[in-house]
């Protein structure tokens, strides 16, 4: 049974949730202080943490980030911050995903089960090159002129996508269903804000100009 972390401070809120949780097969926790966060969720190791973003003496936007630098758990903003900027600042921040409330359970437990069967399936152990970068995929590290990086789930999955269908256009839908088993649920700018992310990431070891947009068609290096 996946163990499920949630950080929610309206109790109501956080009752529904954990109740909706366990309908669906999942052992819920949580926190009702928000000082200790990280060491909470670093003890009782959970599969996935669903984190809302405003939270009373401190954001969960720098929650994620801090829980980032010190683990690659799941994570799915759960928020009525629901403006693009959050979205972004979320992505940016290491969040795999970003559901708007009010939302829908289904939905939801898709999500859930879409990031937890990715984070379960491991990296296969192979090493993709093209055009002078490399991708470890066993250690989620692109290499390139400029040193090397490591990529988050998504980047990765994203950039040994496009390197193994490397001179070919991979559609956008393509994309998402291998990130989240569909797209049927996923917000397209979600994607545009994966890939926004993979280019700001590769460029700091200086690979710039490296994924190519083809507009309505999707993406290819």
């Amino acid at each position: 049974m996946s163990l499920i972390y949630v950080v929610e401070d309206d109790a109501a809120i956080r009752g529904e949730l954990v109740q909706a949780l366990e309908r669906n097969g999942f052992e819920a926790v949580w926190c009702e202080a928000f000082d200790h966060v990280i060491e909470d969720v670093q003890e009782r190791n959970p599969d996935l943490v669903l984190l809302d973003l405003t939270l009373p003496g401190t954001d969960g936007q720098f929650l994620c980030r801090e829980l980032r630098a010190v683990s690659e758990v799941p994570i799915i903003v759960l928020t009525s911050r629901v403006t693009e900027i959050d979205e972004v600042m979320s992505m940016t921040m290491g969040a795999d995903d970003f559901i708007p409330k009010p939302y829908s359970t289904r939905v939801l437990v898709a999500r859930i089960q879409a990031l937890l069967r990715r984070a379960a399936g491991g990296a296969e152990r192979t090493v993709l090159e093209h055009k002078g970068v490399t991708l470890d995929v066993s250690r989620s590290i692109a290499q390139a002129a400029g040193g090397q990086i490591e990529l988050t789930k998504n980047e990765m999955r994203i950039l040994g996508l496009l390197m193994a269908h490397a001179g070919t256009i991979v559609s956008r839908e393509e994309i998402m269903r291998d990130l989240w088993d569909s797209d049927a649920f996923v917000d397209d700018n979600t994607l545009t804000v994966n890939i926004n992310r993979l280019r700001a990431t590769l460029a700091k070891i200086g690979v710039s100009d490296y994924l190519t947009t083809h507009r309505g068609r999707g993406y290819s290096v």
